[in-house]
């Protein structure tokens, strides 16, 4: 039951905008900017180290108190730079 409720926490924290931390793949522990929500378990991702957009499941990613502007580059890049 506790479970439940902290991955349904966790979906509705996941909005445009949201800065998280990458917790699986090439790009663990990295932070990276959740750019759009595709459905209730994947969201498409900005990271550092790559150049293109990535979907990624919800699950690999660590939610922060932290959110900027998905569409300013600006905001975003501070964001990532922030490791």
């Amino acid at each position: 039951m506790i479970e439940l409720f902290v991955k349904v926490q966790v979906i509705e924290m996941m909005e445009p905008g949201r800065v998280c931390v990458m917790g699986m793949g090439r790009d663990k522990g990295n932070n990276c900017v959740v750019i759009n929500v595709l459905d209730n378990k994947f969201v498409e991702i900005v990271t550092k180290n790559r150049k293109n957009a990535r979907k990624a499941n919800m699950s690999h990613l660590t939610p922060t108190e932290k959110k900027v502007d998905p569409k300013s580059e600006e905001q975003i890049k501070a964001a990532l730079a922030k490791v």
